[in-house]
């Protein structure tokens, strides 16, 4: 099983490449939107990393494909900037665990 990740900051993009990570960059949030589609359909990522920001750009699709799909988990992380929204980060992931 891979993990990609589909980045709106080039920075964090690289540091996952660095670390194995295949992954998508773009300030496109239709680019970004097309690539999270292709990678929800390929069966050999296990693992989909979206940036804050570029999980925000798409959240309606990210929130909707979660609901419908168990596989490949879809994750959010910080860039390199941290969390642009602090607070309640821990309640959202519950409340997106639980499909809430």
């Amino acid at each position: 099983m891979k993990s990609f990740i589909i980045s709106e900051n080039r920075d964090s993009m690289l540091g996952m490449k660095l670390a194995g990570i295949q992954g998508f960059y773009s300030l496109d949030p239709e680019e970004i939107e097309q690539e999270f589609k292709q990678i929800v359909k390929n069966s050999d990522v296990g693992i989909i990393y979206l940036t804050e920001k570029a999980y925000f750009m798409i959240e309606d699709l990210v929130m909707e494909t979660k609901r419908k799909v168990l596989f490949p988990l879809i994750t959010v992380i910080p860039d390199r900037y941290g969390y642009q929204k602090q607070q309640g980060i821990i309640t959202q992931y519950i409340k997106e665990s639980v499909g809430l």
